[in-house]
């Protein structure tokens, strides 16, 4: 058993585990605010309050939180292990053909 000084020069820390989350999920709730914000910005833009590029920021990331959760939706989902790993669709069907030894 280490000594309480040698624990406390080198600590040895375990990262917790991964908290199973899904991706898509994620990406489409800021989707919704970037998609929400368009048309406040739009209309600021429009009184003459702010520019327009605040108006293009949240068009551009609405658009590009549409792409992520197709390609989230597309190329993973959540591992029926648990662990919070992405894994790819069609990961079960290569792991059937695969012979085990």
């Amino acid at each position: 058993m280490p000594s309480v000084i040698s624990t406390l020069l080198h600590p040895q820390r375990t990262p917790p585990p991964p908290i199973d989350v899904d991706l898509a999920r994620v990406m489409w709730a800021g989707t919704t605010v970037w998609g929400a914000a368009v048309p406040v910005t739009g209309a600021l833009w429009l009184l003459g309050v702010i520019s327009g590029i605040w108006v293009a920021t949240c068009g551009a990331g609405a658009v590009l939180g549409l792409i992520g959760v197709r390609w989230a939706r597309t190329h993973g989902r959540l591992a029926d292990d648990g662990s919070g790993a992405m894994v790819r669709p069609d990961h079960d069907a290569l792991a059937r053909k695969t012979p085990t030894a």
